[in-house]
């Protein structure tokens, strides 16, 4: 009888263990295994303003958190022809960002929801280092997307722009998705669910810049990328940012009013 207690008495405290590190444990930051204190530069002259009021600096990528929807309403990152790279890595956990202030939502909110850990900033643009592999893994990188849309054709637009990448040169991609009230809400924190997402690539070359934005519904489409094309005035009043809030009114003019994919193979 004494055993058969002691037993229980085990197998609980296996439970109610088990439960706490499911529910309550987050592995701690992500180290700089290499020591690297470079990283990629963004044009800060291209970058959204932040309507949300937190912008945090990764070495690799930068975003613009939003608290009431749990998720970036945009992430905005450099893709070099050196960043195209095939180096197998291990996936980490997924954790959340601690450089967010108010904390990024937890990853588990997306358990049993039925929608995938979307990330803004691909993994497979940071294969080239493991660090910045494992930057994109931060919760503050990822939203909820429908699972048929991001394997299907938010993929096959994120393998569009590493070919841009390789036959064009270097780009500036901003994305995220379009954060409003009222959306379907996950997990304990109550985690947006966007219904539709949009990507901005910019080319630039010299004083100019060949500009080209989609804007996609949350699910699965096999229509081609072209058909997802829009201004990105469009984007402006859809998601309520000004883009290129630091360029100039001419600039802003030439760029942001016409949907011109004649520089871009599709």
């Amino acid at each position: 009888m004494k055993h058969k207690t002691i037993y229980t008495l085990l197998f609980v405290v296996c439970i109610v263990g088990f439960w706490v590190f499911e529910n309550f444990y987050t592995p701690d930051t992500y180290s700089n295994p290499d020591g690297q204190k470079d990283g990629t530069d963004i044009n800060e002259i291209l970058l959204p303003e932040s309507t949300a009021g937190e912008v945090v600096r990764h070495n690799h990528f930068m975003l613009s958190y939003s608290e009431p929807h749990e998720q970036a309403e945009w992430v905005a990152y450099s893709l070099k022809r050196e960043h195209l790279t095939y180096d197998d890595r291990k996936r980490p956990y997924f954790i959340e960002d601690p450089k967010v202030r108010t904390k990024s939502a937890d990853w588990r909110n997306y358990k049993g929801s039925g929608y995938d850990r979307g990330h803004l900033c691909p993994a497979g643009d940071r294969r080239f280092s493991e660090y910045a592999y494992n930057e994109t893994f931060y919760t503050s990188n990822i939203s909820p997307q429908n699972r048929d849309f991001n394997a299907g054709v938010w993929n096959r637009l994120e393998q569009k722009v590493r070919q841009w990448c390789k036959k064009y040169g270097d780009l500036t991609i901003i994305t995220g998705g379009v954060l409003k009230n009222n959306l379907e809400e996950i997990g304990e924190e109550d985690v947006d669910v966007p219904e539709a997402f949009y990507k901005i690539v910019i080319r630039e070359k010299g004083d100019t810049a060949q500009v080209i934005a989609f804007l996609m519904p949350n699910r699965e489409s096999g229509k081609n990328l072209s058909h997802f094309l829009v201004a990105v005035d469009e984007l402006e009043q859809r998601t309520g940012i000004n883009f290129f809030q630091n360029q100039t009114e001419s600039w802003q003019e030439m760029n942001e009013a016409k949907i011109d994919a004649s520089d871009w193979e599709f």
